[in-house]
């Protein structure tokens, strides 16, 4: 293999090529099957950000794309590094968030020799990716990744992969360059005849619902939908990485009346959203003569686990375009907005006292109303837990798209301080913050230091009940009191004098009047903080599935 001074080798093509796509940051964990790349992205200006696991870079990857709406890239070494990634592929994967995930190879020269940390990188990734090759020629570097890109951003976005042997990477490239204009941003709109139908139905409807999913935020459709609910003025719920395309002031957002709705609702319009366990596979809580309008990219996901009556297969943002040209909606609000406004009120009245409890323990909906009073109203919040995000994210509501981030569809904690770290790095003026569970925390606490090296402030506040709490809760309802092994954790362990160590900021809190000095002294701090807060054990009762 040639190791080149100051000649151009596929490292610096590599590189080039993610200049070209408007990257600027790699996210990674140090391997020698990657120095070459490495060495491409310091000569092209795309800083480095690396972690102390490659699950972690990963996560970061794929928590840029969620803020950003531009693809993430990670770069990861060869065998292990690919292995430790692949929770991180899996979970951007569900979550339709586009990444490109670049690894190392072993030299062509030694392929099926025994090399160090050699496998089939492709095979292992192919079931969690929408793309997954080998480069093996140094001067087709500059197109594999255009190509990478091009189906990581196509219709439902995704991540995607691609491996270069060591040697292909040293190797020079003579005149090549990386590809130009290599892929659209076309938006493909809706079949015009369903739309016309799509609307007649809302026209008829009397108790319609407008559900808004992770489609409507990766089309960048926020100002669509807001307009949208202002001419249907019906109900409009908001879900997963939907959160954050209405606020919550706007009169036709509500939250805490969906089950309320869901089971009355004599039509729904369902934009970017998966019919999947979030929403009960689209049967369950609803009422048996729904009509149903499904709008998304990928006509493969119309009519999954429900039948649909209108499918209408476009961009949800151009869609909603073209049904509010056709005439949806009059402006007036129906009477059936209202009813839903009365039990979205009762709701919230009924949260009143857990919200007020100066109980201590420190009640789990006192905790959430704490951070939410005080943060700032364009704050970004990410959910890193089971029980104590449930119950957090009924009391946060985030005022902008992608200011709210949890693990999405595959349920994979630990995303926290990597979706923190990504978050700030795009939003550096703003407020960021980790909603954590104890047990959560644990899984990436390392991800302090990176984020203490290279001086990247966030604040996590930690839930602490001294359980894994969704599934001890889960446990004890099928097996009786007490009968919840691998469930219990260490309420006493003190992971904010951890994160002291490193470095950081650290405080414990044990009171509900203590929550927001705690908050405003970790922000002031100006590096990563840890709030180890200690909340009622037996207020844990949203578990919601066993696993």
């Amino acid at each position: 293999m040639s190791r080149m001074t100051g000649a151009v080798h596929a490292g610096h093509l590599i590189a080039q090529s993610l200049k070209q796509e408007g990257v600027q940051i790699l996210f990674t964990l140090s391997g020698g099957h990657i120095a070459p790349i490495y060495d491409g992205c310091v000569r092209e200006g795309i800083r480095i950000v690396d972690f102390r696991h490659e699950q972690a870079a990963a996560h970061a990857a794929d928590g840029w794309a969620r803020v950003t709406l531009e693809p993430g890239v990670a770069a990861v070494t060869a065998g292990p590094g690919v292995t430790d990634a692949v929770t991180g592929i899996a979970n951007a994967f569900y979550a339709n968030s586009p990444m490109l995930v670049l690894s190392g190879k072993n030299p062509i020269a030694e392929f099926e020799m025994g090399s160090l940390q050699e496998m089939d990188q492709v095979t292992l990734v192919c079931s969690i990716t929408k793309w997954a090759k080998t480069c093996h020629d140094p001067r087709r570097a500059a197109d594999f990744v255009a190509t990478a890109f091009r189906h990581a951003m196509s219709g439902r976005k995704g991540p995607v992969f691609l491996d270069f042997p060591l040697d292909v990477q040293f190797n020079a490239v003579g005149d090549a360059a990386p590809a130009q204009r290599s892929r659209s941003d076309a938006k493909p709109q809706g079949d015009p005849d369903l739309v016309k139908e799509a609307v007649r139905l809302l026209g008829d409807a009397e108790r319609p619902i407008v559900f808004a999913g992770s489609g409507v935020r990766w089309s960048g459709a926020h100002e669509a939908l807001a307009e949208l609910a202002h001419a249907l003025k019906a109900p409009v719920f908001l879900n997963s990485l939907g959160r954050g395309c209405l606020p919550p002031d706007d009169p036709s957002f509500f939250s805490a009346a969906r089950k309320f709705a869901l089971g009355k609702a004599d039509v729904v319009l369902a934009l970017g959203v998966d019919w999947d366990f979030r929403l009960g596979f689209g049967t369950k809580g609803f009422d048996s003569g729904v009509r149903v309008i499904q709008v998304d990219v990928d006509g493969v996901h119309i009519g999954r686990n429900r039948p649909i009556d209108v499918g209408i297969v476009g961009d949800p943002g151009r869609v909603i375009e073209q049904l509010v040209d056709a005439g949806l909606g009059n402006g007036q609000e129906l009477a059936w907005t209202g009813q839903v406004r009365d039990e979205e009120n009762r709701k919230n009245e009924q949260a009143r006292a857990g919200m007020e409890s100066d109980a201590v323990p420190i009640h789990p909906q006192r905790f959430a109303r704490e951070i939410r009073n005080f943060l700032d109203p364009d704050a970004v919040v990410v959910g890193d837990g089971g029980d104590i995000v449930g119950i957090s994210a009924s009391i946060l509501a985030p005022r902008y798209p992608g200011h709210w981030l949890d693990p999405g569809p595959f349920g994979c904690l630990g995303v926290g301080p990597s979706f923190a770290i990504a978050a700030k790095l795009a939003k550096p003026d703003k407020q960021v913050l980790i909603v954590y569970g104890d047990g959560s925390f644990g899984l990436n606490a390392m991800e302090y230091e990176s984020a203490i090296r290279q001086k990247v402030p966030f604040v996590g506040i930690i839930g602490n009940d001294g359980a894994w709490g969704q599934i001890k809760v889960a446990q004890e309802a099928l097996y009786g009191q007490g009968n919840a092994p691998a469930s219990e954790l260490d309420p006493e362990a003190p992971y904010h004098k951890m994160v002291e160590g490193l470095g950081g900021y650290g405080e414990k809190v044990t009171s509900p009047e203590g929550i927001r000095p705690a908050l405003q002294r970790a922000f002031d701090a100006g590096v990563p903080s840890c709030i180890n807060v200690m909340v009622d054990p037996t207020l844990m009762q949203r578990a919601s599935y066993l696993g």
